[in-house]
C-alpha cells in the first residue's frame, strides 16, 4: 500500500510565488535558463540551474554550480522570499490550462515505496542526467523538483480534495503562459490523517513525469541511509516530494518525430516501403493530427500524408501495441536505420504543445527529413505498460500542464 507523508515545506511568500515558480530545470538549455533568470532574479531557475548566475566557461556539473544553488537558496529563505511552515502539512495544487483543470496532492512519497515497486516506472533512466540532480539534492539537503505521479482515481479522496478546495488558497496565480495555478494549505490534523489513511489504502502509485528526478531522490536517500546506519525510517531522507494526480484528471500530449534523412531511400522508395504497413492518403498541405490509435500523420517534401496501420500488423501486448513501439519497429529501425531513439543524433522528438506546424518547419529547414505526428498515448496504456513491469520507448508522452519548481521544497 501506498505511503504519502505530509511534511513542513519551505515555500514561497505568497506575493513572490508567481515570480519565483518556474517550469522544471530540463525544459530550458543553458542559455534560455541564463535568459530568464537575467530578466527575473526571483525565478527559481536560479537554484535549480545555478549555472546560469555563473561565468559561462563554467562546467555546469562543477561543484561549484552545486554550492551556488545551495548558497542562493539559503540567502532567499534568510531574505524572507521563503517561509517554512512548522507543522506537517499536505498542500492541494491545481494547475488550469486552456479551460482543464487538474488537480494534485502535494506531499512526501517513501523511498521504500520505489524500492519494492508500489511505485511504478515506466521509463529507463540515463546515469549521467541522475548524477546531475544527486548533486544537486545532496548539496542543498532538500528536494526542489516534485515528482509527478498519478493514481488510479479514488472518489473518497476526490471528496475530501474538493471540499478543502472550498477553502481560500494561499496562492492563486496565471503565469505568462496563460496556466493558472492555485494552492491549498491543509494542516487540521483530522483532514491530515484520513488523506495518509486514503493513500495507506491505494494500491500503487505511478510516475508520469519525473524519472530521473525521482531516482537521484532515492540514491540521495540512500546514501544518507549508509551515512546514518541507526536511521530508523521516520527521517525525511526517506521520502521524496511529489504531487500525486488522479489519472482521469490527467492529459498526455502527443510526443512527435522529426528524422533528418531518409537513410538511402528516394522519397518515392520510402512511400513504397510504407505502404508495405500502412494505407497511405495524401493530404496535401492539411497538417494531419492523428484522431486514432493505429493512425499516423507524417509530412515529407512539403506534403502531408495520412497512415493507416493494417490490422494485422497491430498487437495487443501492453509495449508492442504501443504507437510509438510500432513506428519504432515498422519504420525507424528497419527502414531509417534508427535503432537507438535515445542516442541518435538523426531523430528529434517534438512535444505535441509546441503544434503541427512546426514539425513541417523542421523538415522544411533541412530538405531531405520527414516528420511524424503522434496519436498521443493513453493514461491507460501508461499504468498498463507499469502495471506488467515493461517499460516504454523513449519520449512516449508529453505531459502539460508542467509542474512549478520553486512552490514547494523538501528539506531534509
Amino acid at each position: 500500500m501506498a505511503i504519502m507523508k505530509p511534511f513542513q515545506s519551505i515555500r514561497p511568500r505568497a506575493d513572490l510565488a508567481s515570480k519565483i515558480a518556474a517550469l522544471p530545470y530540463d525544459v530550458y538549455n543553458r542559455a534560455e535558463a541564463r535568459e530568464v533568470v537575467s530578466h527575473n532574479k526571483f525565478s527559481f531557475l536560479q537554484i535549480d540551474r545555478a549555472e546560469s548566475l555563473l561565468p559561462e566557461d563554467i562546467d555546469m556539473y562543477s561543484q561549484q554550480v552545486y554550492d551556488k544553488a545551495a548558497s542562493v537558496l539559503n540567502l532567499m529563505i534568510e531574505d524572507g522570499y521563503f517561509l517554512q511552515d512548522q507543522e506537517d502539512c499536505f498542500y492541494i495544487y491545481e494547475l488550469t490550462m486552456n479551460g482543464h483543470s487538474q488537480t494534485g496532492l502535494v506531499g512526501c512519497a517513501s523511498i521504500d515505496d520505489y524500492l519494492n515497486g508500489t511505485i511504478k516506472k515506466h521509463e529507463n533512466t540515463r546515469e549521467d542526467k541522475e548524477l546531475d540532480r544527486i548533486r544537486h539534492v545532496d548539496t542543498l539537503n532538500a528536494q526542489t523538483g516534485p515528482i509527478f505521479l498519478a493514481y488510479r482515481a479514488q472518489t473518497e479522496l476526490n471528496d475530501l480534495i474538493s471540499i478543502e478546495k472550498a477553502e481560500t488558497p494561499v496562492y492563486d496565480f496565471i503565469v505568462e503562459d496563460g496556466i493558472g495555478h492555485k494552492v491549498w494549505l491543509v494542516n487540521r490534523a483530522d483532514i491530515v490523517k484520513q488523506i495518509k489513511e486514503i493513500f495507506h489504502r491505494i494500491p500503487a502509485l505511478y510516475i508520469a513525469d519525473g524519472h530521473h528526478r525521482a531516482a537521484s531522490a532515492v540514491k540521495v536517500g540512500l546514501k544518507r541511509r549508509k551515512e546514518h546506519p541507526d536511521f530508523d525510517g521516520t527521517e525525511e531522507f526517506n521520502y521524496f516530494l511529489s504531487v500525486a494526480f488522479p489519472d482521469e484528471e490527467l492529459r498526455i500530449y502527443d510526443y512527435n518525430r522529426v528524422i533528418k534523412d531518409l537513410r538511402c531511400y528516394s522519397p518515392e522508395q520510402f512511400m513504397t516501403i510504407l505502404r508495405e504497413s500502412f494505407e497511405v492518403t495524401p493530404c496535401g498541405q492539411n497538417p494531419v493530427r492523428p484522431d486514432q490509435k493505429g493512425r499516423f500523420g507524417m509530412y515529407l517534401e512539403g506534403s502531408w500524408y495520412q497512415l493507416q496501420l493494417y490490422d494485422d500488423l497491430k498487437s495487443d501486448d501492453p509495449v508492442d501495441g504501443l504507437d510509438v513501439s510500432l513506428l519504432q519497429k515498422l519504420v525507424l529501425s528497419p527502414v531509417l536505420g534508427i535503432q537507438d531513439p535515445k542516442t541518435d543524433a538523426r531523430i528529434r522528438f517534438v512535444g505535441g504543445i509546441r503544434g503541427l506546424d512546426f514539425l513541417s518547419e523542421c523538415v522544411d529547414k533541412q530538405a531531405g527529413g520527414v516528420a511524424f505526428s503522434m496519436y498521443p498515448t493513453s493514461m491507460s496504456e501508461l499504468l498498463a505498460v507499469a502495471d506488467a513491469g515493461r517499460l516504454m520507448p523513449p519520449k512516449s508522452t508529453w505531459f502539460e500542464p508542467k509542474l512549478r519548481s520553486g512552490l514547494f521544497i523538501h528539506p531534509f
